[in-house]
């Protein structure tokens, strides 16, 4: 496996990603949106779990930046999430990064995210993103822009803690209604007593987070279950 960083932006903005390769002939290319704080740790492991298995991925950048702290990374999010218009041209932006590269020529595209990230997979799904697959991981649910029927093309997985603070059961209800009137082809994964952050072993001071080994391995492996349903086993 080998890594490239990647250039690219999003109108004035400069960017930078970094695309994971496998040794192998890539069997599907795939964006990886990471948390608030863009790329982590965590996310990049997970990245390189995804070029280990014969996918090219791509870890996405948010930002431009490494924010210093959750506060300014909040403040950068903000930025972004300003208009549901202004969010979903920098994740096109990230999406076009991995499209146009030569390794992912006629590969066929899907997106997973963490936390914030999970959030902008499904941003992209409502968008319409010509994506085989989208997969969520603890990630925000809300949107400000629902899905309007028949526009959702890409096949759904979210994995969901059922105690996260961030995403109540009012917001989880709502986005089965919202992904039913869509007519999506949806699956939701809810793992009982897991908080925000389940995937991620790193410490976190926030009582909201919390790593839990089993909800990561069992999320993880239905991910790659998918994919192997949609893209053949």
């Amino acid at each position: 496996m080998s890594m490239i960083e990647v250039s690219y932006a999003d109108g004035e903005v400069a960017l930078t990603g970094t695309l994971h390769v496998p040794d192998s002939t890539p069997r599907a290319a795939v964006v990886v949106f990471p948390t608030i704080m863009n790329p982590t740790q965590s996310v990049s492991d997970k990245a390189a779990d995804l070029a280990a298995n014969g996918y090219l991925a791509l870890v996405a950048d948010f930002y431009g930046a490494v924010p210093a702290s959750f506060d300014e990374a909040r403040d950068m999010a903000m930025g972004i999430r300003a208009t549901p218009e202004t969010y979903r041209r920098r994740l096109r932006a990230s999406l076009k990064a991995l499209a146009t590269r030569p390794e992912a020529a006629g590969l066929p595209i899907g997106a997973i995210g963490f936390c914030m990230g999970g959030q902008a997979v499904l941003e992209l799904a409502r968008d319409g993103a010509p994506l085989f697959a989208v997969v969520s991981f603890h990630g925000l649910l809300d949107t400000d822009a629902p899905a309007g029927s028949d526009a959702i093309s890409a096949r759904i997985l979210v994995c969901h803690g059922d105690a996260d603070p961030m995403v109540p059961r009012s917001q989880v209800m709502a986005f089965w209604e919202e992904m039913d009137a869509a007519g999506a082809d949806w699956h939701f994964h809810s793992y009982a007593g897991v908080k925000h952050g389940f995937t991620n072993p790193a410490p976190n001071p926030n009582p909201a987070t919390g790593y839990n080994a089993s909800a990561d391995r069992q999320s993880w492996a239905a991910m790659y279950a998918l994919f192997d349903e949609v893209l053949g086993a």
